[in-house]
């Protein structure tokens, strides 16, 4: 029986076939059938105090551009670690940060790739809570990256419809509670307390969208917010 373009869409190429960076590569086509007709603008019809809201979209699409608005700031958040090593820098934390950098922006030009025409716009970060000349600045700040991420995949796993996606998450949510448990190693610090495990259950603690989006958002520049609309 032959198939259709439609047919051929991300979950019928499966991922768990593929390489994650091949179907990066790909994945502007094939993600094309679910993508058509979900194309995420930003929305000018939320005037609150003039802030433009990013739209998402709806469905899987929705949950692939907010993993992707966290996956930008990631990535935007150790490239500037990187550019401005801070004070006092070892030659292998240089080296580590490099890594969990180059993670993040496989992961953010994947979602990228992924969504196509129906990604939001780029974002403008706002970093000026962060003090990239100390130590103790950027690790806290990466502690709070990696653990949010680290939430935010968890707690939206159960919105995701297509298994594929569910799949690709788990992955990239795997990667991430690495660097968590690195930098927490960097500021020897326990990398499985209560603070991010259930000690009752041993499962990892998660957090809504509604949760990690005002979180978000204040790493945003001003004027432009990420909306929960679609992620209910």
């Amino acid at each position: 029986m032959k198939t259709t373009t439609q047919e051929s869409s991300l979950a019928g190429q499966g991922l768990a076939r593929r390489s994650f960076l091949k179907f990066a590569g790909a994945s502007a086509i094939a993600v094309g059938a679910l993508a058509t007709g979900a194309c995420s603008k930003i929305d000018d019809d939320i005037d609150t105090n003039s802030t433009q809201f990013y739209n998402l979209g709806t469905g899987d699409i929705a949950i692939l551009n907010y993993a992707y608005a966290l996956e930008q700031l990631e990535a935007a958040f150790y490239t500037q670690v990187v550019a401005t090593p801070y004070a006092g820098i070892s030659s292998e934390e240089l080296a580590l940060l490099t890594e969990v950098r180059d993670h993040e922006v496989i992961h953010r030009e994947f979602f990228k790739a992924a969504l196509a025409s129906s990604a939001i716009p780029a974002l403008v970060p706002n970093f000026a809570s962060i003090n990239f000349t100390s130590r103790a600045s950027v690790l806290a700040s990466a502690r709070a990256f990696e653990d949010l991420g680290v939430a935010a995949y968890n707690g939206a796993g159960y919105l995701i419809q297509n298994v594929d996606y569910l799949a690709l998450a788990g992955k990239i949510v795997s990667v991430e509670a690495r660097h968590a448990a690195l930098i927490r190693n960097l500021l020897g610090l326990n990398f499985a307390d209560s603070t991010v495990v259930d000690l009752a259950t041993g499962l990892e603690k998660s957090m809504t969208p509604s949760q990690v989006l005002p979180i978000a958002n204040s790493f945003i520049a001003t004027g432009y917010q990420l909306s929960a609309t679609g992620l209910a």
